[in-house]
C-alpha cells in the first residue's frame, strides 16, 4: 500500500470511529434529516412534565430521548401529542420513535415493536380524607376506583376485582375509565373516586409535590414493562435505538438518569417486545 493510500486508509477509519455507535445504521430519511422525531405528552411525571417555573419538558424519557439522539448521532425533536394519539401518529409518518411511559402489551404490538427499557407496577392509592375507610387492598370492594382510560389499568382493575372482590364473595369494584392520570387525581379530591391507579414510578412525585395528599394502599398489584414504540415496518430504527440504550446502561448514562427522578428500582436490562 503506498503511503498516500495508507493516509486515506487511516482518515475513513478515523471518521468512521468518529461516527456516534448506530449512526450509520438509522434509516437514511432519518439521516437526511439529522434527527429523531420523538412523540410525547408532558402529563406522566417524572417520566414526562413540563417545569412549572420554564415550562420546558423534563423527565426520565426526555433525558433518555436526548441521550440517544447523541448516540446516534443526530438532533431529537419533540412532538407533544394526545397519549391516545401515539401509535396513530407512529402509522402516519408524523413521528419516528414514542418516549411517553408507554407499556408494551400485545395488544399494542399488533402495531409496533417495544425496545423495553423500564419496569412499572399499577399502585392503588387514596387521599389522606379516605385512608382510615380504605386501609388496605381489601377495603377496595364495592368502592369505585378510577385509571386512566388510555391504558390497560381499567381493565387490571377489573381483573383484581374479580379474583380479589368477587371470587371471594364481595362486592366488585367500580371501575371508572378518566381522562388520564390526572382527572383520575382530580376526581378522587372531590371523592367522585374513592381510590385510583397509576403508575408506581409516577406516585412518589405527587406524594412530593402534594404532600399529606396520597396514601398507597399496598404494593403494587400489577407487573409491566415500559417500551419506546416502533413501527414494525422499520426494524432497523428499533436496532438501533436498542443498540443506543445498550450502550447508555453500559456506560452509566443510564442509571444516572433514573437516579436523577428516583427511580433505581424501576431499572430494566434493555429488551424486545417482553411485555405481558
Amino acid at each position: 500500500m503506498t503511503r498516500i493510500a495508507l493516509l486515506a486508509a487511516l482518515a475513513a477509519t478515523t471518521a468512521l470511529a468518529a461516527v456516534p455507535a448506530g449512526a450509520q445504521d438509522l434509516p437514511a430519511r432519518i439521516k437526511q434529516a439529522g434527527k429523531i422525531v420523538v412523540g410525547t405528552n408532558n402529563n406522566y411525571p417524572p417520566i414526562i412534565f413540563k417545569d412549572p417555573a420554564t415550562n420546558v419538558l423534563q423527565g426520565v424519557d426526555i433525558d433518555l430521548a436526548r441521550a440517544i439522539a447523541k448516540q446516534l448521532g443526530v438532533e431529537v425533536e419533540f412532538q407533544e401529542i394526545a397519549f391516545a394519539q401515539m401509535l396513530p401518529s407512529l402509522q402516519t409518518g408524523r413521528i419516528d420513535i414514542v418516549m411517553a411511559g408507554m407499556s408494551d402489551t400485545p395488544a399494542r404490538r399488533d402495531i409496533a415493536d417495544f425496545v423495553d427499557y423500564m419496569k412499572s407496577g399499577a399502585q392503588f392509592y387514596t387521599i389522606t380524607a379516605l385512608a382510615g375507610e380504605i386501609k388496605s387492598t381489601d377495603d377496595l370492594c364495592g368502592k369505585t376506583v378510577g385509571a386512566s382510560r388510555s391504558t390497560n389499568w381499567p381493565q387490571q382493575i377489573g381483573e383484581w376485582s374479580d379474583a380479589n372482590c368477587v371470587a371471594k364473595g364481595k362486592p366488585a369494584v367500580t371501575v371508572v375509565g378518566t381522562e388520564g392520570s390526572a382527572d383520575a387525581r382530580t376526581q378522587l379530591k372531590t371523592q367522585r373516586l374513592q381510590a385510583a391507579a397509576q403508575g408506581n414510578e409516577t406516585l412518589p412525585y405527587f406524594q412530593t409535590l402534594e404532600p399529606d395528599t396520597y396514601v398507597p394502599i399496598g404494593e403494587a398489584f400489577t407487573e409491566s414493562l415500559v417500551g419506546i414504540p416502533v413501527l414494525k415496518s422499520e426494524p432497523q430504527l428499533r436496532d438501533a435505538v436498542k443498540a443506543a440504550v445498550e450502550k447508555l446502561q453500559a456506560d452509566g448514562t443510564y442509571d444516572q438518569i433514573l437516579a436523577k427522578y428516583g427511580l433505581q428500582a424501576n431499572k430494566l436490562p434493555v429488551a424486545l417486545n417482553q411485555g405481558k
